[in-house]
């Protein structure tokens, strides 16, 4: 008879993780469990019977799936947990997973995401039911990511990915935070002490542009909130999301990021798609598998951080790119250059987008993959909030200035740059200039950036007789970010009248 465990401890859930054929234990003492699916599944994703950013199912056939699934699940061992999204009451919402007992490690993981729930009733709530062993004969991959809004259900199957688990629940969530007029954000945030006081710092960036590094890299011994998810409501109020990160792990340097690699190595955290060999030596550089390796450890395993409930209004908004060619360092933003910004998502593609994103240039609106409604609101509803309260927003490049890798007259935005930008930004100490080709303000100096070249690039094409070159990437630039924000029918003219 198949037995359902209700709320299990992360002992049991431990246990039943080192039970499966897929996970082996590192030399840290930590679970790493190898999965067949090493990145989320876009294609495979469906919102059902209504407006979505993305594909849509009609609900006949989600009944139909709903069925299927529900049927397998009844002659398989299951797993079972209740959490909070979010600990803050004016916005926490109620959680579930059920996942198959075959792939504990799920389970494990989400629960060191989700806040502790002691019973308490709540007006909304979101499920999630996930069965990475069931195939989706007929969908992309024979896989099928089933979004139910109107119920605030989301059913997974054929994929063993723990991305498809945090990522179903926060992507309902987000629905429910545009519901009460405000804007879930994949963002991090932090706080930052200054001189001045305290500054709080809300880091956007679509996966692999250095988001997680910039949110835990410390200035002035700042804090971290969250990593990866927050809401942000009417007068600059962020709202934190989970009790944990899901760290990307590949190229984690302990020199750079010495809080996420101790959490990482300590025996609590599971390790998803790591590299490790048979003494179960672990080497978070070596890409023999996927560059997505992940971890999930609670916020508590950290050096330092800041309980989201004890944070005041956002002071600063950072929006990174990772991008190849005459995107400065830093940028500062007016209102509506943010709003245009954000809605672009400009940044170059990594492996936690599946391999159909790695390497390509992308324009993912609101750098929010997980954003279920017409996209055009997103970029309105920023617009709104950054005028209920004065948010001063910046541009950050996380890639290159002057070309690819490969190019040898290319420079690298190293992190330490990018931390001094966040420093300069919270202590007030970097002058600024207009940029003549985009209209944004560009830094004339940042303490401790030595390199002119990388805060305007325009210098640097100009030292190397590239200035056409620079003056054609302007002009196409220019045309392809107008044509893209026109394609949000929804979008304000004023936002995309900022980068004409």
């Amino acid at each position: 008879m198949p037995q359902v465990h209700v709320n299990p401890t992360p002992e049991e859930l431990r246990r039943f993780t080192e039970e499966m054929p897929q996970t082996r234990i590192t030399r840290f003492g930590n679970t790493n469990t190898q999965t067949k699916v090493v990145s989320r599944s876009a294609g495979s994703t469906y919102v059902v019977g209504g407006p979505s950013s993305g594909k849509t199912m009609a609900r006949d056939e989600y009944g139909r799936i709903a069925a299927m699934q529900d049927a397998y699940l009844a002659g398989v061992d299951t797993l079972v947990i209740d959490g909070f999204i979010g600990n803050d009451a004016r916005l926490r919402t109620a959680a579930r997973l059920t996942v198959e007992k075959a792939n504990a490690n799920i389970v494990g993981m989400q629960q060191k995401l989700y806040f502790e729930r002691g019973g308490e009733g709540e007006e909304h709530g979101v499920e999630v039911i996930y069965t990475p062993n069931l195939v989706a004969p007929g969908y992309p991959d024979d896989r099928c990511i089933a979004v139910d809004l109107e119920n605030n259900v989301t059913r997974v199957l054929n994929s063993d990915y723990f991305g498809e688990s945090k990522k179903g629940g926060l992507r309902m969530w987000n629905n429910i935070v545009y519901g009460k007029g405000g804007l879930a954000l994949h963002a991090g945030l932090k706080v930052i002490p200054t001189p001045r006081g305290d500054t709080v710092f809300m880091i956007i960036g679509l996966s692999g542009t250095g988001k997680t590094t910039t949110t835990f890299t410390t200035q002035n011994g700042s804090r971290p909130v969250q990593d990866d998810f927050v809401g942000l409501m009417p007068g600059g109020i962020a709202y934190g999301t989970e009790n944990g990160c899901f760290a990307k792990t590949f190229g984690l340097d302990p020199s750079f990021e010495p809080s996420i690699h101790g959490a990482v190595c300590k025996a609590t955290a599971y390790l998803e798609n790591v590299y490790q060999d048979e003494a179960g030596t672990v080497d978070f550089f070596n890409q023999h598998y996927t560059q997505n390796g992940r971890s999930v450890f609670g916020l508590s395993d950290l050096m330092a951080y800041e309980d989201a409930r004890n944070v005041g209004p956002v002071d600063f908004l950072l929006i990174l790119n990772r991008n190849q060619n005459i995107i400065p360092g830093v940028a500062k933003l007016n209102q509506e250059q943010a709003a245009a910004y954000f809605m672009l998502g400009e940044t170059t593609g990594t492996s936690a987008g599946g391999a159909s994103e790695a390497g390509k240039f992308l324009r993912v609106p609101g750098t929010n993959p997980f954003f279920p409604l017409p996209h055009g609101l997103q970029g309105n509803r920023i617009l709104e909030l950054l005028a209920s309260h004065p948010i001063e927003s910046f541009l950050l490049n996380t890639g290159r200035v002057g070309g690819v890798d490969s190019d040898e007259r290319s420079k690298k935005v190293k992190i330490p740059h990018t931390s001094a930008c966040v420093k300069g930004i919270a202590e007030g100490t970097i002058s600024w200039t207009e940029d003549e080709d985009f209209g944004y303000l560009v830094a004339g100096s940042v303490p401790d950036f030595d390199d002119i070249e990388l805060l305007q690039p325009r210098r640097l094409y100009e030292r190397q007789d590239r200035v056409d070159e620079y003056e054609a990437i302007v002009a196409r630039l220019k045309t392809e970010r107008v044509a893209r924000l026109q394609e949000f029918p929804e979008l304000s003219e004023d936002i995309i009248k900022a980068v004409g």
